[in-house]
């Protein structure tokens, strides 16, 4: 049987860089899809693939 996640069984640190990273993963993810739009190569697209996947996972909380 799955264990259902909770965010305050973390310890307190983790929590906090859990916060500072999906306050900062927008920005981030928009800075690079402009980036990849302007000058697109297999990184940028890989990142932004990377980055859209991080931001959805703090959307849906799934981390």
């Amino acid at each position: 049987m799955k264990r259902k996640y909770s965010p305050y069984a973390l310890p307190p640190w983790l929590r906090t860089v859990r916060s500072v990273c999906s306050q900062f993963i927008i920005p981030f993810t928009v800075f690079q899809g402009i980036r990849t739009l302007l000058l697109p190569t297999a990184v940028d697209v890989l990142i932004l693939a990377i980055f859209i996947l991080i931001a959805v996972a703090f959307q849906l909380e799934w981390i």
